[in-house]
C-alpha cells in the first residue's frame, strides 16, 4: 500500500456580523421597520450565496426595544438562517443593546477563539432611552465595556441614523477610534437597503480576502446621497 498522507477539508473560520437594530414604536412610522426587515433579510442571502474558504459568514441580530435588548436572530451560519421580521413596539433602550453583544462576543463557547474579527452594525432612529421611555445616558458605560472588550476593540463598525430624530452623538460614539474612519450614515427608510447592500459588499470583500483580519480599502462610491451627520 502506497504511503500517503490523510488530508482533510479545514472548516472554514468563522466571521461575525452582529446588528444592533432598533425596533422601538417609533419605527414602525413611514415603513423604516419593513425596510430594515428586507434589507437585513437580503444581506443574510447574499452572504448564504458568497460563503468562502477562508471565512464562514455568521449572522445574528440584537433588537432593543420593548422593554429591554433581545437576540431576535441566533447566531448561524448565513446558509442556515430562515429569516424571521422583527416588530417593533416600545421605548429604545440600547444600553441593553450593548451589554448583551458584549456577551455574545466573549463568549467562546459560541465564537470559537480562532473567528475572525467581527463586523458590528448599529440601526436607530432615536434618542436611547431607559426601559420605560425616558431619555437616558445610561447607554455610555455599556458602550464602552463593548468598545475595550477583547473583540469588539478589533471589529470593523457600521452605524446609520434613520431619519431626522437619529442621535448624532450615540451612533458617532459607536465608532469613534476606527481605523479606517468610517463616518455615520443617514437616510430616510428609502436608504436602508442602499446601506445594507454597502454593508454586505465591505463585509463579503474581507470574507474573500487573503487575510480576512485585515480591513480592505472602504469603497464610499455611490453613497452621497445617504446623508453624513
Amino acid at each position: 500500500m502506497s504511503k500517503l498522507k490523510d488530508f482533510s477539508i479545514a472548516t472554514a473560520r468563522m466571521m461575525p456580523v452582529i446588528i444592533l437594530a432598533d425596533v422601538s414604536g417609533s419605527m414602525t412610522a413611514y415603513g423604516k421597520l419593513p425596510a430594515l426587515n428586507r434589507a437585513i433579510a437580503e444581506m443574510i442571502t447574499i452572504f448564504a450565496d458568497e460563503q468562502d474558504v477562508r471565512a464562514d459568514i455568521h449572522v445574528a441580530v440584537i433588537t432593543f426595544g420593548g422593554g429591554g435588548a433581545s437576540l431576535h436572530q441566533t447566531l448561524q451560519p448565513a446558509s442556515q438562517i430562515q429569516w424571521t421580521d422583527m416588530e417593533a413596539k416600545g421605548a429604545t433602550p440600547m444600553g441593553a443593546a450593548f451589554e448583551l453583544a458584549t456577551q455574545l462576543l466573549e463568549d467562546k463557547t459560541i465564537i470559537p477563539s480562532r473567528s475572525y474579527h467581527p463586523n458590528l452594525v448599529l440601526i436607530s432612529d432615536g434618542q436611547p432611552t431607559d426601559e420605560r421611555g425616558r431619555t437616558s445616558e445610561n447607554w455610555k458605560e455599556p458602550l464602552q465595556e463593548l468598545l475595550h472588550s477583547e473583540r469588539a476593540s478589533k471589529a470593523l463598525r457600521f452605524a446609520m441614523g434613520i431619519g431626522p430624530d437619529a442621535d448624532e452623538t450615540t451612533l458617532k460614539a459607536f465608532l469613534v477610534g476606527q481605523h479606517p474612519e468610517i463616518p455615520v450614515f443617514r437616510a430616510d427608510e428609502t436608504g436602508i437597503q442602499k446601506f445594507f447592500r454597502w454593508v454586505t459588499v465591505t463585509v463579503t470583500s474581507r470574507s474573500k480576502s487573503v487575510s480576512p483580519n485585515s480591513i480592505p480599502p472602504i469603497d464610499f462610491d455611490n453613497l452621497d446621497d445617504l446623508l453624513e451627520f
